[in-house]
């Protein structure tokens, strides 16, 4: 049914429940999971005698730690015997799940519900965000403790 899966990791409690879940159902489904990590670019430092518009450098490489977390997961999904693809990405999270969804042709997207309550769900959650917008299945995984 869902031959390739979009997750997302930031390696917090959340995004491992939304990653073993999706890992769970491509394990049944034999299906690829792509893991995607989200991350800001970091502020380089100011370039002596540059032009005001050029004083500022970007880093868009991940930094190790983000390395590290996109690592972890999926040498755990490998463990399952279940197909990765790993994608690092700058910018909104939100927004990269999209982009790889649709980049890879996604049958289903899955994230956690954290953040679709009160407040943050108004200004536009990740998993908010990505229901509204996908082009392809969404699962919504829930992830409070109860």
């Amino acid at each position: 049914m869902y031959e390739s899966i979009v997750v997302g990791t930031d390696g917090s409690e959340t995004s491992k429940r939304a990653v073993t879940e999706a890992t769970r159902l491509a394990e049944v489904m034999k299906s690829t999971v792509h893991l995607v990590s989200a991350y800001e670019p970091l502020r380089g430092t100011r370039i002596t005698g540059a032009p005001e518009g050029a004083a500022k450098v970007w880093s868009v490489a991940p930094d190790a730690e983000v390395e590290s977390i996109v690592e972890q997961a999926s040498a755990a999904i490998r463990l399952r015997d279940v197909e990765v693809k790993t994608h690092t990405l700058t910018g909104d999270p939100a927004d990269a799940l999209l982009e790889i969804a649709e980049r890879e042709g996604a049958d289903l997207i899955v994230v956690g519900n954290r953040g679709m309550h009160g407040v943050s769900r108004m200004l536009g959650s990740v998993p908010n965000k990505v229901s509204h917008r996908a082009r392809c299945h969404v699962l919504i995984v829930a992830t409070d403790d109860h």
